[in-house]
């Protein structure tokens, strides 16, 4: 039966052993790429200024998109929650689990997912085309570190700007709800913000915080690690562009999962 197919059963096994193989060498690229990265983000020099231009294009350039996203969602989820505590009776809760929502979810998720698509796509398209017309072997030749250069500013921008993004996307998000609630859904507009201010606790703008750190660093790292690596000339910079912001999506919404479990069980 296997003989018919041309697929014998040692053929099976060697196709499942070359793919465990090869998954197995990505992991090991990955975690020397992060190894590599991180040790220039900590060592000098610095260089202030990439730095400083990488967090406009990962953050002020980003701004409208996060800013866009979190009110309308912010508005749909006060919506939402109208309709559904109305069957309970529970009309009240809007604010409190609007602004609940927001901070430890779906600003630092969304304002993620957001920036993956942008920002990711942008840096695994701009290394990888400095990697297959050779600008990134001039750099080693002019003795310039790539590391040093590309990646550690992508990265620290990454990290800054994200929890920057997502105070910005929070406190939209909140305004949308507040918007719809009070025109929309007939609250009091100042019993809405009462309910806001005090159901919102520290550990849930922390949580927020923290996540959207986390967030940032795996966008400007799979960005700089698909497009560092990116071979094939324009198709292969097209397929590390879209693998830069699928990786980068998953990873989110795992890292979002850990960490959750982390911060809020008992």
């Amino acid at each position: 039966m296997w003989n018919n197919g041309g697929l014998s059963p040692l053929n099976f096994l060697a196709v499942i052993g070359q793919v465990v193989l090869a998954a197995f060498a990505d992991v090991g690229r990955l975690s020397q790429f992060l190894y590599n990265s991180v040790m220039h983000c900590i060592l000098p020099p610095i260089y202030p200024r990439l730095i400083f231009e990488q967090m406009v294009r990962i953050g002020y350039n980003s701004l409208p998109v996060v800013g866009l996203t979190a009110f309308f969602t912010g508005g749909v989820l006060a919506l939402q929650i109208f309709i559904g505590g109305s069957r309970f009776n529970a009309e009240s809760l809007v604010s409190s689990i609007v602004a609940l929502g927001i901070t430890r979810e779906l600003g630092p998720v969304l304002a993620g997912l957001m920036v993956a698509g942008r920002v990711s796509a942008a840096i695994a398209a701009e290394i990888g085309t400095m990697r297959v017309t050779e600008q990134i072997d001039a750099l080693v030749t002019l003795s310039t570190n790539p590391f040093k250069y590309l990646v550690a500013p992508r990265l620290i921008a990454a990290l800054v700007t994200l929890p920057l993004l997502v105070v910005v996307a929070d406190t939209i998000g909140i305004m949308g709800g507040y918007i719809v609630g009070t025109r929309s859904l007939g609250f009091n507009s100042g019993v809405y913000i009462k309910n806001t201010v005090d159901f919102i606790e520290f550990i849930d703008i922390f949580s927020g915080l923290a996540k959207s750190a986390v967030f940032g660093f795996i966008i400007a790292l799979m960005g700089c690690y698909h497009g560092f690596y990116s071979r094939g000339g324009a198709q292969g910079v097209g397929r590390a562009t879209t693998n830069a912001v699928v990786t980068a999506s998953i990873l989110i919404l795992a890292a979002n999962y850990v960490m959750t479990s982390l911060l809020f069980t008992e």
